[in-house]
């Protein structure tokens, strides 16, 4: 298993992450015509993962509710890669209908 520091993740070209979203957006389009898009979490719910002492980022786990709806579950990890399920999220704002009005990962 690799070990954390925080760094981990890096920035991706806006063309390609929109080419990405575009491809999920008809991919699922194609299976079943309704799909999430996006998860919105705000900085508090965040910060607080990331202040737990020891923790070195956050990791998302694909999930479904009861209602299989998709969801995100969010804990934070240390530097070992173990998820620090003290504090254990979901919660968000879900796209649609929460979507962003403008950009190009939208669509």
């Amino acid at each position: 298993m690799a070990t954390f520091n925080g760094s981990e993740g890096a920035p991706i070209d806006r063309a390609e992450a929109a080419k990405w979203t575009a491809n999920y957006r008809n991919a699922v389009a194609s299976e079943n015509g309704a799909a999430v898009k996006a998860h919105f979490y705000g900085r508090e719910i965040l910060q607080k993962l990331l202040d737990q002492p020891g923790a070195m980022g956050i990791r998302m786990y694909y999930a479904r509710d009861g209602k299989s709806k998709k969801q995100l579950v969010l804990v934070a990890a240390d530097a070992d890669g173990n998820d620090m399920e003290d504090l254990v999220v979901d919660g968000s704002m879900i796209c649609p209908p929460d979507c962003s009005t403008g950009g190009d990962l939208n669509g």
